[in-house]
């Protein structure tokens, strides 16, 4: 049996994700080459920023904040507090020689059992949370939980902001497409309260849901709120395409497994495997300005990746290995 979770964009952890990476996108526009590292926590009338920050932009945090919690559906009164500095001389002067951001190991996977090369168990919550976020009348907040068992839906857990009746078992199996054994809408018996209103949210603290997850493991840090130069983001998304690739290179292999580790300042990569086993002599660049370049992420794009996960979407570059799955 797998389990796997998705949560609404208007979650409070992903209300967060979107706010440090909306500040991203702010500073690419104006400044390519900027240096963020930004954390966002909200809850009961307030959002706090903090991070590090070094670009040649000005970007209004307040402003950016409120706007994605009011594009959302959020109407609550919110304020906005932040502590940005510059970031540390000690990191910049091995991120200016080409180096690493920060050490860290980053996982990339890919499976042929979806078309989107996705785990099952996740893109059927995906397709679950993207499908309840699109009905009329339902508030910003919710989450859902897909059990399988072997590639029958067992169980679905759903629980959605809302004042009206139930989402019924029939609407689930549509969006699903399969029928499901069991199902619980909004457990608890009520769920009228959401956002930063009802609970605190953090930056980065849906790991599982932005990679694939909980059956395959988690590697560094979160991604939300960072540039490129820090690895523990843009080699998570080479990870991703290098696991893509290898598939697409091996027709015999049915997933795909990839681990890149580096060390803070230094630019190649200290580990990389495929499967377990060392992959040398690849065709790729696995320098973070190797990454950058290839993936061209110094475009304001992040935000998007905040909201339903950052793998399986065909819009991110890091996707741009095109393998036919036969379902």
């Amino acid at each position: 049996m797998k389990t796997a979770e998705c949560v609404f964009p208007g979650h409070p952890d992903k209300i967060c994700d979107q706010i440090s990476d909306a500040i991203l996108d702010e500073c690419l526009k104006q400044d390519p080459n900027s240096r963020v590292a930004i954390e966002t926590m909200g809850g009961h009338g307030i959002i706090t920023i903090t991070g590090e920050l070094t670009t040649e932009a000005y970007v209004d945090m307040r402003k950016v904040a409120q706007n994605v919690y009011r594009d959302l559906g959020y109407h609550d009164k919110i304020g906005v507090q932040e502590n940005v500095v510059s970031q540390s001389p000690e990191i910049s002067q091995g991120v200016d020689t080409g180096g690493a951001g920060d050490q860290g190991i980053m996982v990339g996977y890919a499976t042929k059992a979806t078309k989107t090369m996705m785990p099952l168990e996740y893109e059927l919550a995906r397709k679950l949370a993207k499908g309840v976020s699109e009905m009329n009348g339902y508030g910003p907040d919710g989450k859902c939980q897909v059990t399988l068992e072997g590639n029958d839906v067992k169980t679905v857990v759903l629980s959605v902001q809302t004042k009206k009746s139930a989402i019924s078992k029939e609407q689930v199996e549509k969006i699903l497409g399969a029928k499901c054994e069991n199902y619980f809408f909004n457990p608890t018996g009520k769920f009228e309260i959401g956002g930063f209103e009802a609970d605190t949210g953090l930056t980065g603290r849906k790991l599982a849901v932005d990679n694939y997850g909980p059956q395959i493991p988690v590697g560094g840090g979160c991604f939300s709120g960072k540039d490129a130069t820090k690895v523990d983001r843009s080699a998570a998304y080479m990870a991703r395409y290098l696991a893509k690739w290898f598939l697409q290179e091996n027709p015999n292999e049915e997933e795909a497994l990839v681990k890149i580790a580096y060390s803070i300042g230094v630019a190649e990569p200290v580990m990389v495997t495929i499967n377990g086993d060392a992959a040398k002599n690849l065709p790729f660049d696995l320098t973070p300005a190797g990454i950058i370049k290839f993936l061209d992420l110094k475009k304001p794009i992040y935000r998007e990746t905040a909201q339903f996960g950052h793998f399986g979407n065909e819009n991110f570059s890091w996707e741009k290995v095109k393998i036919t799955i036969q379902n």
